[in-house]
């Protein structure tokens, strides 16, 4: 069997039709766009997300104790599941005074839940947990607390949806509690005791 000794093509392209082809009819050709002229000395403006005043880097100065944690409505049902108190473990994993709140939107949540959720119910009417008043329309939870987060860098959000932990991690500066191993952890905080070791 001999040397196939045909060269190969390298960087070979799909060929495309130009624009100016007479093939295509005047209506489908893309107008092209002018060019803006920039002039000596002017000034670019682009348009950069604007951090908040609260970061340095990526360390979030406005958390300090007595911390403020949203709770979400997944995250009373896993403590419920693992036999955590709430307020306690939270003490236990950030070794400080923990305010608890929970806003109308994840309060609508879990009364929508119905009877099996009773004691979660319960459990979120608690006195100790700050009520938070919700002025936008709609009871969906996770918009709720993204938006709040976004607005106020000094909330801790503890939840054990997935979905919802990838979303918050977009945010900068939100630190995020969750259940591991039967009691609450945190992530993006090093000097919380619950935190994973790097």
């Amino acid at each position: 069997m001999g040397k196939d000794k045909r060269a190969r093509k390298y960087a070979v392209m799909k060929r495309m039709i130009s624009m100016r082809d007479q093939r295509i009819k005047e209506s489908e050709r893309r107008k092209a766009k002018p060019k803006k002229k920039q002039a000596d000395g002017t000034i670019v403006e682009r348009e950069v997300p604007q951090y908040s005043s609260a970061l340095f880097f990526k360390y979030n100065t406005q958390l300090g104790p007595p911390y403020h944690i949203l709770i979400d409505t997944n995250f009373i049902n896993f403590s419920i599941k693992n036999k955590i108190d709430v307020v306690q473990g939270m003490m236990d994993c950030l070794y400080a005074k923990c305010i608890p709140s929970i806003t109308d939107c994840v309060m609508g949540e879990i009364e929508k839940l119905g009877q099996k959720f009773r004691i979660a119910l319960r459990i979120a009417k608690d006195p100790r947990f700050e009520r938070l008043p919700c002025t936008h329309t709609g009871i969906y939870a996770d918009d709720c607390l993204v938006q709040r987060v976004t607005q106020h860098k000094c909330y801790i959000v503890a939840t054990c949806d997935r979905d919802f932990r990838r979303r918050i991690r977009k945010v900068p500066g939100v630190p995020i509690m969750y259940i591991s191993q039967h009691r609450y952890t945190i992530e993006r905080m090093p000097d919380a005791f619950g935190a994973p070791k790097v």
